[in-house]
């Protein structure tokens, strides 16, 4: 193995050393504990620590690094306390997560660390969020982000780094190929020669190294990132290596050929780089002793210390507030409640995005064909020439990545709002929103400040794929908040709210309302509480609760049937929804309709359903019935869409309801 030392003095020399040594003696330890049965799984870097201590020296402190689980030496390299990491590895709550999550599943902000989720390839996207945020700030900051060879082959490594390419994000993609995803050779991963050669695809520089030689690594990344502080820029990285032990340590080594072992066991990063420093008459027999007596020591010190703590003492109140970052919304008047407009509920949604750029300096929205087109809805019409197109941001056909990005901008300081062109794609951001939005702040005390708009409903005739209710994929998910209006003055208000909301925030705005109706509507900024229903019409027989078109169903139904009174309840929000107003509503009526334009099976209704019949049994005359859309796809032709829609059955089930 060839050291090129270049311009490093001695004691550069040892603390590259000494930062290499450091994770390999507390694997070694981690081992021994895994052997003894005092931990029950462990992730090694063994073989590979030089890729994790060579790129993290070269970034600045302030800089952010996400890792995966190979990368101890990311976070021994950024002096994290062994006792913190042993914590977070033993569920204690002197870790990362109060015990919520394992190994690297946490991020920090304190050393500027995002680690990675199990599905591998969204913290890619994250990175380019956390590198626009740098270059909006005109921080000269560059951000580097790990993968594996293996994850090459998922869709968000193609949209991350087609993103980042497309928008010159300084970011530094590292692929640690280390032969093996799991047990599946790289010959059954893919087929170009080197990963590298994917950058040309992109449009970016791509380089191979030798990820076992520390000096290699440090010198490349080093270099790459004063360039792209100054120029920006994403560059991929394909660092070779090989890991010596399973997958994990259950996993074992039997799929791996013997010989593989013996060719890069002469590699070792730590042996090689040791004698290399005994040439170099940097390191001494005896220093080394001493080096390795001295961590040691703190080691075992730091290990069984943390053996020693008590175990986290369940607290479910804090486990299901932490769900969410804390925030007190407070609604906010307009200044001025005697000026109004006559709006159209697109323009509501469009009057209030604009308020809300204006009032958040740091607010970003992103989406297909948003800028100079205006999107597919026209709601961002002349964005662009009033805030630029740094703030209002086309984006690549790659909803998974601009979700992963919108919460990378949020991580680094940033407010995102980020447009499905249709409810219906939502579908291809499913993960980034369930696991990485959803479970950020419980998992790692971070807020996902992301608001997500999302056109969604029938009555257009567009379809079963832009057609759909999906809200009920996200009113059971903890962690996200729902939002659905009926009215342009709620469209304006909540969506305002959302904004201001430092947690996500999945916004339903129906299509088929944009242009159909309008009220009139302050002027002046103001918010809507999240989670406050609201009494549209009042009457004593029976209560409609319902949200979005299903409301102007049941208003229409209602005028046409002036011999029925009935409390028509607007939700306005699904997560959290007010149980307060549906239990008052109902204890008063003693019946319940519960109207949806959704799905039958497993639609909303059925959560108010069940919470109806358990708090508010004893009141009811008759048993709660729901009038929702039949269990199919949505169909294309209009008769087919009205036949399939709740609003086809609304007669039936209210005279159901009252005959009963």
């Amino acid at each position: 193995m060839n050291f090129d030392r270049k311009n490093l003095d001695d004691q550069t020399l040892l603390g590259l050393y000494k930062n290499l040594l450091k994770p390999r003696m507390i694997e070694e330890k981690m081992l021994i504990l895994l052997r003894q049965g005092r931990i029950g799984k462990w992730f090694s870097g063994i073989g590979q620590e030089a890729i994790a201590v060579g790129t993290t020296l070269a970034m600045k402190p302030d800089e952010y690094i996400l890792p995966m689980h190979r990368n101890l030496g990311v976070f021994t390299s950024r002096q994290i306390p062994l006792s913190r990491l042993m914590g977070q590895w033993q569920g204690k709550a002197s870790g990362f997560t109060k015990g919520r999550d394992r190994s690297f599943h946490f991020g920090t902000q304190e050393f500027k660390i995002v680690g990675m989720i199990s599905h591998l390839g969204p913290q890619l996207a994250l990175a380019d969020g956390i590198a626009l945020a740098d270059l909006l700030k005109k921080d000269k900051k560059a951000t580097l982000v790990f993968t594996g060879e293996g994850a090459t082959s998922e869709g968000d490594f193609h949209e991350a780094l087609n993103v980042a390419s497309v928008w010159n994000l300084p970011v530094i993609f590292i692929i640690e190929n280390n032969g093996y995803g799991l047990s599946t050779p790289t010959n059954e991963q893919y087929r170009c020669e080197t990963l590298a050669d994917r950058a040309i695809g992109y449009g970016m520089e791509g380089r191979v190294i030798d990820g076992n030689n520390i000096l290699e690594v440090y010198h490349t990344i080093n270099e790459i990132a004063a360039e792209i502080r100054k120029n920006p820029r994403p560059v991929l990285v394909e660092c070779l290596t090989f890991r010596m032990r399973g997958h994990e340590e259950a996993s074992g080594t039997k799929y791996v050929p013997q010989e593989l072992f013996e060719e890069w066991a002469v590699k070792d990063p730590v042996k090689n780089f040791e004698e290399y420093l005994l040439s170099e008459n940097v390191l001494s027999p005896n220093l080394i002793t001493e080096i390795k007596a001295d961590f040691k020591l703190g080691i075992e010190h730091d290990v069984e210390q943390v053996f020693l703590e008590k175990e986290i003492e369940l607290n479910q109140q804090e486990e299901i507030a932490d769900m969410y970052a804390p925030y007190f919304a407070e609604s906010v008047l307009p200044a001025d409640t005697n000026k109004k407009s006559d709006k159209r509920y697109l323009d509501a949604i469009s009057d209030g995005l604009r308020q809300g750029m204006q009032k958040h300096s740091n607010l970003v929205i992103m989406g297909q064909d948003i800028a100079e087109y205006g999107g597919a809805f026209k709601i961002t019409q002349g964005f662009v020439e009033e805030f630029g197109k740094g703030r209002v941001r086309n984006t690549p056909i790659c909803e998974s990545a601009i979700v992963g990005a919108a919460l990378g901008l949020s991580i680094n300081g940033y407010k995102a709002v980020m447009e499905m062109q249709f409810a219906d794609f939502a579908t291809c951001g499913f993960n980034q929103i369930i696991n990485n939005l959803a479970k950020t702040h419980y998992r790692w005390n971070e807020k996902a400040d992301v608001v997500i708009r999302m056109p969604t409903g029938a009555g257009t005739g567009a379809g079963p794929f832009h057609s759909q209710s999906n809200e009920a994929w996200f009113t059971k998910t903890p962690g996200l908040k729902v939002v659905y209006p009926a009215f342009p003055s709620d469209a304006k208000g909540l969506l305002l709210a959302a904004i201001d909301d430092p947690n996500p925030v999945m916004y339903f705005e129906h299509k088929y309302l944009y242009r159909g109706i309008s009220e009139p509507i302050y002027d002046d900024y103001y918010t809507i509480e999240i989670g406050k229903a609201k009494l549209v019409l009042e009457g004593g027989q029976f209560s409609i609760i319902t949200y979005g078109l299903g409301v102007h169903w049941a208003m229409e139904y209602l005028k046409n049937n002036p011999q029925l009174s009935a409390d028509l309840i607007d939700l306005r929000s699904l997560q959290p929804w007010d149980k307060e107003a549906v239990e008052k509503s109902i204890k008063k009526t003693g019946r319940a309709l519960i109207l949806h334009e959704d799905t039958l099976t497993n639609g909303f209704g059925a959560e108010l359903s069940a919470h109806i019949a358990e708090h508010c049994f004893k009141f009811l005359d008759a048993p709660v019935m729901r009038c929702a859309s039949l269990d199919t796809a949505i169909p294309m032709n209009k008769s087919l869409e009205d036949n399939f829609l709740a609003k086809s059955r609304l007669a039936e089930t209210v005279e159901r309801l009252m005959n009963y």
